[in-house]
């Protein structure tokens, strides 16, 4: 069994069809990307299976529940962490009491000082921030901070929205691999982007195209695929 399973999803806003008949499967401890433009239909699948909007058709089934119909808290009651595009980081707090408040005990099987000492040691440069305002961190600090906090209550399953989005090269590439060391601590990540230097993280994924499934595979398969190549790497 998938540790989740999204089968024939569809996410309509009005009369438009935004994700139209979406399947794939996460395995555990894997880096599965959505791999797809502006529009494809990415971040509309992502919201779905949070509980942040509904969904018009199919269902999404993992963590050992069905979290079809849940609402937001009780998908991430259920072990799922979403990063939503943006980073949304509270600008007017530091970057440990951004961390801190995003502590649930309830939701954590540590305390909040251990988890603090997980994401200090993997974002060396917040502990280095840990005391400075968060909204005056670079674009790149503020993501780390963003991806810490959603970890401090050790999901089951991280999800993220275009975590590169407005980074430097240089940047993209620390997160990046922070994520593969996030993965490589046993985490099973679904991530969004539209930067296809992502497929080298990644266990596997699928291309979007206007909200349609257009290609599938393990990250060998999307990197040899020629659509990639022409359409998100210019080759």
């Amino acid at each position: 069994m998938s540790y989740l399973a999204v089968e024939n999803l569809s996410v309509t806003y009005g009369d438009m069809i935004a994700v139209h008949e979406v399947s794939f499967a996460v395995e555990e401890n894997a880096v599965f990307v959505l791999l797809g433009a502006n529009g494809a239909g990415k971040t509309s699948v992502l919201r779905a299976i949070s509980g942040l909007v509904p969904s018009a058709g199919g269902r999404v089934t993992g963590l050992g529940t069905t979290l079809s119909g849940l609402k937001p808290h009780q998908v991430a009651q259920a072990g799922v962490s979403h990063v939503p595009e943006g980073r949304h980081i509270f600008p007017t707090m530091s970057v440990e009491d951004n961390l801190v408040v995003s502590f649930i005990r309830q939701r954590a099987d540590r305390g909040v000082g251990e988890a603090l000492d997980a994401i200090y040691e993997l974002f060396p440069r917040l502990t280095e921030r840990r005391r400075q305002i968060a909204g005056t961190l670079s674009g790149g600090e503020q993501q780390m901070l963003a991806i810490g906090r959603a970890m401090m209550n050790f999901p089951k399953l991280l999800m993220l929205d275009e975590p590169s989005l407005g980074l430097s090269p240089l940047l993209t590439e620390l997160v990046f691999d922070r994520l593969g060391e996030i993965r490589r601590q046993g985490m099973t990540i679904l991530l969004v982007e539209q930067n296809a230097t992502c497929i080298e993280i990644a266990t596997h994924g699928v291309v979007l195209m206007n909200g349609k499934v257009v290609l599938a595979g393990d990250s060998r398969t999307l990197q040899d695929s020629d659509f990639v190549r022409r359409a998100y790497l210019g080759i």
